[in-house]
């Protein structure tokens, strides 16, 4: 089967929620066409939705090395790299990334979530306002998020601001 059929019935999977089969028709492309990028990136997709965070980290550690533009994947590096070695280590992954991607709500927002977690509610509360201020709707984010409990039982309001 044809490299982009074959992925077109990966992403028809994906779109059905079909997560184990999306997996098993992706590990039928051949090997010679395993490391393309569109291969990689479906590969991390559904590395995500398994929560095989030490397989992601791995794929969309490259993923990054090959589109370095694309703030998703660094987004997704990161991630996984916090839910398999440390807030610590995903968090040097965003801040590395805030030199490509100053303007990229999603890096302030979860920089905002891992300073909250650090305890250090005042640059929690200046990321999450960044992250609001380039797109609005991080405000009903910062009213749920989880991570940002402790910001909110210090005061913080982020539909106030």
């Amino acid at each position: 089967m044809e490299l982009k059929w074959r992925l077109a019935h990966v992403r028809g999977y994906l779109g059905l929620g079909m997560i184990e089969d999306a997996s098993t028709e992706l590990d039928q492309v051949p090997p010679e066409t395993a490391q393309d990028t569109d291969v990689l990136s479906l590969r991390a997709l559904i590395l995500h939705e398994q929560e095989k965070w030490p397989m992601l980290v791995k794929v969309a550690s490259e993923l990054v090395s090959r589109q370095p533009l694309e703030a998703g994947w660094w987004v997704t590096w990161a991630y996984a790299t916090r839910r398999s070695q440390s807030l610590a280590a995903a968090e040097a992954i965003l801040v590395e990334s805030e030199r490509t991607h100053p303007a990229e709500a999603t890096i302030q927002f979860n920089l905002g979530c891992y300073a909250c977690q650090r305890d250090d509610l005042l640059e929690a509360r200046l990321r999450v306002d960044r992250a609001i201020a380039l797109d609005p709707s991080f405000r009903d984010a910062a009213a749920s998020d989880p991570d940002l409990a402790p910001l909110r039982a210090a005061g913080y309001d982020a539909h106030s601001g």
